[in-house]
């Protein structure tokens, strides 16, 4: 298979499971090469990303790795299966790599639990609220790329819809309640939604109140997505310069442990609800 010029996340990890698989073993990268046939460079191309493996030969490096995980394996093989696409990608060449990833990330997801200080979940914001805060990206954005990113957003949201959608738990700090991006009536009808949403099966909404006072990673927004195996679990995080994806075991841990503090100090759904009503009647 030619080389990618720039991989997705999803490639990239597929990759890097796959040198961890070899690595743990103690195999070489020339054994590796000459176990699948192919050249010794093409090794640290497919562990890299830039090369793809087929779930023929990824099954056949597990075997000789003495990789004995089924699921673990099978989950491998999905990722490695060929062909794939998604809705996202008619966004490439349009929008950052990075918001594509995101996407990719929450379609292959089983659940998600994420954290917001100051910012509305972006699955569940409406799109005035999406639309203002696209208007004060900086450098600012030309009207056809807020165009492009409000339409993705959107399309984003239908996730969490349909009869194998995601569960999501969403933890959100009083202050971003508080936020009035576009406006109180926008922001009453941002409140008015997540009330709405936070009535579906698979949404589950808590809201942090100032009243619970400090937490680990306080306005660090986060996202913890479960694979199909632990194994698979990725942490997404939001920064200026765009979104970062992590999966070694320590930081793993280290923000499972952050979302456990932040569900602890949250409020139960029923009372973040009537908090979130409350905060509306004020506007």
């Amino acid at each position: 298979m030619a080389a990618r010029t720039s991989p997705t996340e999803r490639q990239k990890r597929l990759g890097a499971e796959v040198r961890r698989m070899r690595t743990s073993a103690g195999v070489s990268a020339e054994y590796a090469a000459g176990l699948l046939g192919v050249d010794r460079g093409k090794i640290s191309h497919i562990e890299s990303g830039v090369r793809a493996i087929s779930p023929e030969r990824l099954r056949t490096l597990a075997c000789n790795c003495d990789c004995h995980d089924e699921r673990y394996v099978d989950a491998l093989a999905e990722m490695a299966r060929p062909g794939q696409r998604g809705w996202w990608d008619k966004y490439r060449g349009s929008l950052p790599q990075g918001l594509l990833d995101i996407a990719e990330l929450e379609a292959h997801t089983v659940r998600m639990r994420a954290a917001y200080s100051i910012h509305i979940p972006g699955l569940l914001q409406t799109s005035d609220h999406a639309l203002a805060v696209f208007r004060v990206v900086l450098p600012r954005l030309p009207e056809h790329e807020i165009a492009l990113r409000l339409a993705h957003r959107v399309e984003r949201q239908e996730v969490l819809d349909g009869d194998n959608a995601p569960k999501l738990l969403g933890m959100v700090h009083e202050a971003a309640l508080r936020m009035q991006f576009g406006g109180p009536s926008v922001a009453r009808a941002q409140l008015a939604h997540l009330l709405k949403k936070s009535e579906q099966p698979n949404v589950e909404l808590r809201v942090i109140p100032f009243a619970a006072g400090a937490f680990p990673g306080a306005g660090q927004t986060v996202l913890y997505a479960e694979g199909p195996v632990p194994q698979l679990d990725t942490v997404q995080i939001d920064n200026s310069h765009g979104p970062d994806f992590l999966y070694a075991d320590a930081q793993l841990a280290k923000y499972r442990a952050h979302l456990d503090w932040m569900e602890r100090i949250s409020l139960a759904p029923q009372a973040s609800r009537d908090l979130i009503r409350h905060i509306g009647n004020e506007l």
